[in-house]
């Protein structure tokens, strides 16, 4: 891998996500382990960052989902952690991506591998994922949760799986937020806003359906609910079984190299 500032995880701060999840409440609600957190509307009603759970280990509702992971794994908003790691532990290739300088820190102290992108930016592997994580409610990046799915079917392989973590009641939202920590009088004009989206797995999945992705399988665990679904096959070619053998093999190629420096990503 080349040696430039944005194979380095360095994300363009043109992009809007930029000045959102790298200001100072998440950046140092990750580094101490602990909120409080909030995604803040503009009426003033509150939603909860779990950010305690987020930077613990994973639970028994995170390996519902981990434990049908096929292929490699790119997790989208991957924040401290914990899913690379155990996905690592499982004997996963395992990605994680965030707009989050602290988040992708703290993944790679964790063993993992991570870079600072958004995931509407150039990827490593498109089209040959074997699953996409949208799990903490990540669906609801940039407010767009069609624009998201297209974004998600283009990064999987034919036949890959999308495994998506959904609200548990049938809800199709569109809201600006902005982050808060308590700290700051609320509704102070629009600074800070940025749009976000919560769905119920019906919304989901019909939002899914136009991008070639169909529902293999629902559930809930601890009180969470998951959704996955598995993209459309291709026509079969000739050379579509050894597409799909090289697959992993391209994507491991394209990993960020770890070094013997504190960060991982340092120089890759």
């Amino acid at each position: 891998m080349s040696r430039t500032g944005r194979d380095r995880g360095v994300l363009d701060p043109a992009h809007p996500d930029a000045d959102v999840w790298g200001t100072d409440p998440y950046a140092n609600a990750l580094r101490n382990g602990h909120g409080p957190l909030f995604l803040r509307r503009t009426d003033g009603w509150l939603l909860p960052l779990d950010v305690e759970r987020w930077c613990a280990g994973a639970d028994a509702a995170d390996m519902s989902a981990l434990r049908r992971c096929e292929g490699p794994v790119l997790d989208v908003g991957c924040g401290p952690g914990r899913l690379v790691a155990a996905l690592a532990a499982r004997g996963h290739r395992a990605l994680g991506i965030d707009v989050s300088e602290a988040a992708v820190a703290r993944t790679v102290r964790l063993g993992g591998y991570a870079l600072r992108r958004s995931v509407f930016d150039p990827l490593p592997g498109e089209g040959r994922w074997g699953t996409v994580l949208l799990a903490d409610g990540n669906i609801g990046i940039g407010g767009d949760p069609d624009g998201l799915l297209r974004r998600t079917a283009d990064l999987l392989a034919p036949g890959g799986l999308l495994i998506a973590e959904t609200v548990p009641h049938d809800i199709d939202e569109r809201v600006r937020v902005r982050l808060d920590d308590g700290s700051a009088p609320a509704g102070r004009g629009p600074a800070g806003l940025f749009p976000w989206a919560r769905l119920g797995t019906p919304a989901l999945v019909g939002y899914a359906r136009p991008h070639g992705l169909r529902t293999v399988d629902q559930w809930e665990a601890e009180g969470r609910t998951f959704v996955s679904l598995r993209r459309a096959r291709a026509l079969r070619t000739t050379n579509e079984s050894a597409e799909s053998r090289n697959s992993a093999a391209v994507i491991s190629s394209q990993f960020p190299r770890k070094t013997s420096g504190d960060s991982p990503l340092a120089g890759s």
